[in-house]
């Protein structure tokens, strides 16, 4: 489905609240660690979990470190690796690991490919390789069948991730919705109407899974998508988050 619906209903501040980062919340930089978090942002997300009872998180491609040390989010739930590690509302940390060895032949067999093409980026996650190609968008195609093929020879049970200009080897049968469905058998979201906002395609399985939960999908952005309703960038994400605040600090 194209989300033909346009702007979502006045969020309600008994939501459980399920964001993604990077297009979502922050506008995307060309290298992940160029982005720009300003006070506002980091305002409106911590009034937001604190008038909710917590029931917000953050569930991202970043790992969870990264998420960290970007927004000092050190007391939200965070599910970084796009759910293959996972914190939850009580601190506790759930990690679905890779096999490590698949991991190493794949980043071993890119670092060549990287001497040849600079304006390719390889991002060791930790738990996933990341290829970035948007400094070298001409090398896209290059770039999918390159991690496709090493992927394959590496073995394992593993799957890619597409996402904007970036391609990603990962463990399979884990992802941003199983995140969500984690999160919703789990105090302080358990019973509540759930909400995910996103802009990429591995947002599609947290789209799918609030669906499914008869929540609110929110595609942030251009393009086709499973979500029900559509925000047109950043700025009207923190719009649409701020009404929910309105009278209530």
């Amino acid at each position: 489905m194209t989300g033909t619906r346009t702007r979502p209903p006045v969020a309600e501040i008994d939501w459980a609240f399920f964001l993604d980062v990077d297009g979502t919340l922050l506008e995307i930089a060309d290298q992940p660690a160029s982005v720009h978090v300003d006070t506002d942002l980091l305002e409106l997300v911590a009034q937001l979990h604190g008038l909710s009872g917590g029931a917000v998180a953050l569930i991202s491609g970043r790992s969870i470190s990264d998420l960290e040390a970007l927004l000092g989010a050190a007391r939200l739930p965070l599910a970084g690796q796009h759910g293959l590690e996972r914190r939850d509302a009580a601190g506790r940390l759930w990690i679905h690991a890779a096999p490590p060895g698949a991991k190493c032949v794949i980043k071993e067999a890119l670092a060549p490919v990287l001497e040849r093409h600079p304006g390719l980026l390889l991002e060791d996650k930790g738990l996933t390789l990341a290829l970035h190609y948007r400094l070298a968008p001409h090398l896209a195609a290059y770039a999918h069948r390159l991690m496709a093929r090493l992927m394959r020879e590496a073995g394992g049970e593993l799957e890619l991730q597409k996402g904007k200009r970036v391609i990603e080897i990962k463990p399979a049968g884990v992802d941003k919705g199983t995140a969500v469905a984690e999160y919703l058998t789990e105090s302080p979201f358990r019973g509540r109407r759930p909400v995910f906002i996103g802009d990429d395609l591995n947002d599609e399985h947290g789209f799918a899974e609030v669906n499914r939960m008869g929540g609110i999908s929110i595609k942030v952005g251009a393009g086709r998508t499973c979500a029900g309703y559509r925000l047109s960038g950043v700025a009207a994400v923190r719009s649409w988050l701020g009404d929910a605040l309105k009278g209530r600090q």
